[in-house]
C-alpha cells in the first residue's frame, strides 16, 4: 500500500561537521599499510560516527531525525507546538554543539595514534542551518522523504559567506521566516543576506557560537 503524501509546516534544521571529508581521507591515506590494513577500520571512523550519535542526541527531541547525510545531520518538526523559542531555541543548538566540543575532547583521552593525520581532528567544526516553511513528507522505499522548495533551500545555506564574516569557528545561520517564527533575538547576530539561484533573495541572521 502507498503511502499518500501529506503537507507539513515547520522548522528545518542541519547540522553539518565542517572538515569532516578532508579528515576521513588523510587518515585513510596515512593509515594504508595498517589500521586498514586486514579488514581493520581505524578508530578516526568510529569517532567520527560518536559525533554524529551526539548531535543526534541533542537535537531529538525536540526535532525528528530525518537521515544522516554523509557529514550531516538533517532533522525537523511537522509543528512548532514542541519547539523551544527565543534564547531557548538558541541554547538547544548550543547544547548540541557544547556536546559536539565535548565528544572531540574525548579523542585525546581515548585515541593511541598521534600521527599528524589523526590529529587534524582538532580541525572539525560545527554549523548549524536552521529555516522554518511549508514542505511535504513523502514515502519512498519505505523511508519518509522530505521534499519541496524550502527543503532545498535549506540545504543550499550550507554554502554561505559566513566564514568570510566570522573567519573561522562554529556558526548558527538562521533565516528571518526562523527568526520571526520562534521569537528568537538578533540582538548578537550579524545581518547576512543571501542569493541563491531560481530564488528571491532571502534575509539570514548569522551567530557566532561560543566554545566551551
Amino acid at each position: 500500500m502507498i503511502t499518500p503524501p501529506r503537507r507539513a509546516d515547520g522548522p528545518l534544521v542541519l547540522a553539518d561537521i565542517g572538515g569532516y571529508t578532508s579528515f576521513l581521507r588523510v587518515v585513510q591515506v596515512a593509515h594504508a599499510e595498517d589500521a586498514f590494513a586486514d579488514g581493520n577500520v581505524p578508530d578516526a571512523y568510529g569517532f567520527v560516527s560518536s559525533l554524529l550519535d551526539g548531535i543526534v542526541g541533542e537535537l531529538v527531541p525536540p526535532f525528528t531525525l530525518s537521515k544522516l547525510e554523509g557529514d550531516a545531520v538533517f532533522a525537523y518538526a511537522e509543528t512548532d507546538a514542541a519547539l523551544p523559542r527565543g534564547d531557548a531555541l538558541l541554547a538547544c543548538i548550543e547544547a548540541c554543539y557544547a556536546e559536539f566540543q565535548r565528544r572531540l575532547g574525548q579523542a585525546h583521552d581515548t585515541w593511541t595514534c598521534r600521527c599528524d593525520a589523526c590529529m587534524r581532528i582538532n580541525e572539525l567544526d560545527l554549523k548549524f542551518i536552521l529555516h522554518a516553511g511549508p514542505y511535504v513528507i513523502q514515502s519512498i522505499a519505505g523511508a519518509a522523504e522530505l521534499v519541496g522548495p524550502e527543503v532545498v533551500m535549506a540545504h543550499r545555506l550550507l554554502k554561505n559567506d559566513a566564514l568570510a564574516v566570522l573567519g573561522s569557528g562554529a556558526y548558527a545561520l538562521l533565516t528571518a521566516d526562523a527568526v520571526q517564527r520562534f521569537g528568537v533575538p538578533t540582538d548578537a547576530a550579524t545581518p547576512m543576506p543571501a542569493t541563491y539561484e531560481h530564488y528571491e533573495p532571502i534575509d539570514t541572521f548569522l551567530y557566532r557560537l561560543p566554545r566551551a
